[in-house]
């Protein structure tokens, strides 16, 4: 066993005789009331009484806190569930992607000079696919930039972008914003030196491509035969697309817009043939794994892909480094290693992790700091409860009452020492902007939540509640003052579908609790990565070395 990896027993706490539980209520964040707080609206109970009679503070979740670039930049589940497992703030993805094109090692890396010459030598074209916005959660639109101006400079005849629609991450109908953007890149190179730099084919986010988890293979399937075999509604431009696929179903959204194709004398004008490269350019890999897959994997169940273009893949980062999936990219991930789960797991403290599919991966996969699977099975269970696949807005109640029960049967067998879950509904059902659905979201998370409380405290244990982020904590979208804009046909104040700067809760639920601690008001700033070493000092173990401290401190 490494020595690092050693925990030491803290000996003013030797920890609680039940359960330590960390419950994430993804997407809830602390805001002050008013009609746009749908967590402020909710019938909340259980969280009203955490907040009034148990420690609570808040912590921060988003920008440096959890390892992006600036403090503009929203959190999201990935990088927060990072910062919970790993106790420390890594750069994340967009960061080291920017860092990458700022220095010239995205350039000068080996895989996009095998990339560069592969086109050379084909005369194929090369092929964009990801999320277009600047959400910065899944991608930027200033990465994808980089890339064309690139290209064009290495001598790159054809370039095509399959451009995602967002609306999630950023306000929900602002796609003809980003087409306009890129377009207008495009046509600095397109029809010059014998270029063709064109936008070749799009949809939705959550109705092509970008699928996770396996909820639903028929996203990729639909992104396949729009991407790749350039099958689907052909269009002349990506904004004709996107303004007559408005008209047809007022009030959509753009995450929900159907694919499109864009055809020129009845063609589409780029389907992904033999010889070509394929960069998939999200550096996030929750949603990007499955359509690397389907690129990469020789055997592959989940549908036809025939014809099977023979093209060089790469992704703009690892997406899965236990499964090396894709087998090239252009950007190292964050190195995080020494995460929570790997500690407890060498010394033999059994764990449990359980979500529903959408959220499954974070208490796993992004909590373990990237790494997928068990360190040792012997003591760590996962559970995932599998996923609806209707619209989250119809059934705003998800999988919390599943997730709860689970959790309780588990920790009644007495089998689990640390278990940690994640209850989706304040992120997934806050993304479709929907308020009414939304408060409800919150008010199943609080019902199941109580429950678990309950369990906990018959068997002598702690639970800490928290968040990943904020998202139904503000459901409008604001001018520069903080009000309400207004949607232009509905009249009514327009919807928020992406993540805020909010802060999010952290509460200690202690039953037993008889001072031996306190919440340490020294730290000068609290965030996510503090929760790690909060953990192992309930736990009855020291903070290990390099970690960020723990937010409570123990009487002498």
């Amino acid at each position: 066993m490494a020595d690092d990896l050693l925990l030491t027993p803290n000996p003013r706490f030797e920890g609680r005789p039940g359960p330590l539980l960390v419950v994430v209520m993804d997407g809830v964040g602390c805001r002050a009331r008013d009609d746009g707080n749908a967590v402020e609206l909710a019938r909340k109970p259980t969280l009203d009484r955490l907040r009034r009679e148990h420690p609570w503070i808040e912590l921060c979740a988003h920008g440096t806190a959890v390892g992006l670039p600036s403090d503009d930049d929203m959190g999201n589940s990935e990088v927060g569930h990072n910062a919970m497992g790993a106790g420390r703030v890594f750069d994340q993805g967009s960061k080291l992607v920017g860092a990458a094109i700022a220095s010239g090692r995205l350039w000068s890396g080996e895989v996009w000079r095998t990339i560069v010459e592969r086109l050379r030598s084909s005369g194929q074209p090369l092929h964009l696919i990801g999320l277009l916005s600047d959400g910065n959660v899944h991608s930027h639109i200033d990465h994808l930039e980089a890339i064309i101006r690139r290209a064009a400079k290495e001598g790159v005849k054809q370039l095509y972008v399959h451009a995602l629609l967002d609306g999630r991450d950023v306000p929900e109908t602002s796609a003809l914003a980003y087409v306009e953007r890129l377009e207008a890149i495009l046509a600095d190179y397109d029809g010059k030196d014998s270029r063709r730099y064109r936008i070749a084919s799009g949809g939705g986010r959550m109705k092509v491509t970008m699928d996770r988890y396996g909820a639903n293979w028929g996203v990729v399937e639909l992104g396949w035969k729009t991407h790749v075999r350039g099958e689907g509604r052909r269009f002349a431009s990506a904004t004709e697309a996107i303004e007559t696929l408005r008209a047809e179903t007022p009030g959509v959204i753009d995450q929900d817009l159907p694919a499109f194709v864009i055809a020129e004398t009845g063609q589409p004008v780029a389907p992904i043939r033999d010889g070509a490269a394929v960069v998939f350019f999200n550096f996030r890999g929750d949603r990007a794994i499955e359509m690397s897959r389907a690129f990469e994997d020789d055997e592959f169940p989940h549908f036809d892909r025939a014809p099977r273009p023979d093209v060089l893949y790469a992704g703009m980062m690892e997406y899965d480094g236990d499964a090396h999936v894709p087998r090239r990219y252009l950007v190292e991930p964050p190195a995080i290693e020494r995460t929570m789960g790997e500690m407890l797991a060498h010394a033999g403290v059994t764990q449990f992790a359980c979500s529903e599919t959408q959220k499954f991966g974070h208490v796993t996969y992004f909590w373990n700091g990237n790494r997928s699977g068990c360190f040792d099975r012997k003591t760590e269970t996962y559970v995932e409860v599998p996923s609806d696949r209707l619209p989250f807005e119809e059934r705003p109640w998800m999988k919390a009452a599943e997730i709860a029960d689970a959790t309780a049967t588990a920790l009644a067998t007495g089998k689990h020492r640390f278990a940690r879950i994640n209850f989706a509904n304040g992120d997934m059902v806050g993304h479709t902007g929907v308020l009414d659905s939304t408060v409800l979201a919150v008010e199943a998370v609080d019902l199941s939540l109580g429950r678990l409380l309950r369990t906990v405290e018959r068997l002598g244990g702690i639970v800490l509640v928290t968040a990943d982020h904020g998202n139904a904590d503000d459901m409008f979208e604001r001018d520069k003052h903080g009000a309400p804009k207004t949607n232009k046909l509905t009249g009514r104040p327009q919807a928020r579908t992406s993540h805020t700067l909010n802060p999010v809760p952290f509460a200690i639920f202690d039953p037993l609790f008889a001072g031996e601690y306190h919440v340490d008001p020294s730290l000068a700033r609290r965030g996510l990565s503090n929760i790690a070493a909060t953990c192992f000092a309930l736990l009855g173990y020291q903070t290990p070395d390099g970690y960020d401290p723990p937010l409570i401190r123990f009487e002498p």
